[in-house]
């Protein structure tokens, strides 16, 4: 074997060896997208200003079906993308006249269909610690609920770093090998969807 073919092995062994979800080239995505929630947080109403803001081609619906992007695919506008917002808020719940459970049920659909369409799913944590420990607080398990709903069957995770600071999307990060994405403050979100959609 020659210098340069062991040479190229060498490098394609350190480049598997030091791989990372965070590294991962799966983390971009297309337009158009369709937003939405899992749990009806306020969290999508903050991704949808910096997606205005950079004129990306998307809808805004938090009540979005399964059904819906069927209708979409067979208009011949399908979605490219779906972003999945998660965060359970009782107060939004409420406003919407739905439950937990109708949310997980929806979700859960919508993934599948998403998947069935090869759309690329987002799942994110918009709200930081603090929409977490709200719920946790008062025994209110329906955060936690939305997060395992969306965030394990995400081709990626846009997450604010706060977040995580117990490790719940880096676990699910490297647990399913889904690449994670972390932002600091939510001023970054605008350069974060610049990177991935490539704007």
């Amino acid at each position: 074997m020659d210098k340069l073919s062991i040479a190229i092995i060498t490098l394609i062994t350190c480049s598997i060896l030091f791989f990372t979800p965070n590294e991962s080239v799966a983390q971009t995505a297309e337009e158009p997208v369709i937003l939405t929630s899992c749990g009806q947080s306020p969290g999508p109403v903050r991704l949808k200003i910096f997606m205005q803001r950079l004129k990306m081609d998307f809808e805004y619906n938090l009540m979005v079906t399964a059904k819906d992007l069927v209708k979409a695919k067979d208009a011949g506008k399908p979605f490219k993308t779906l972003i999945i917002v998660t965060g359970a808020s009782l107060k939004g719940m409420g406003a919407a006249g739905v439950s937990i459970d109708d949310e997980l049920a929806r979700t859960k659909a919508l993934i599948e269909e998403a998947k069935k369409q090869g759309i690329k799913i987002i799942g994110s944590h918009i709200e930081g610690m603090s929409r977490r420990s709200q719920g946790a607080s008062s025994g209110d398990s329906s955060d936690e609920q939305s997060i395992d709903a969306v965030c394990p069957n995400s081709d990626f995770m846009i997450v604010k770093k706060e977040g995580d600071s117990d490790g719940r999307f880096t676990t699910i990060s490297k647990g399913k090998d889904i690449p994670l994405i972390l932002f600091e403050l939510n001023t970054e979100i605008s350069s974060v969807l610049t990177k991935v959609f490539n704007k």
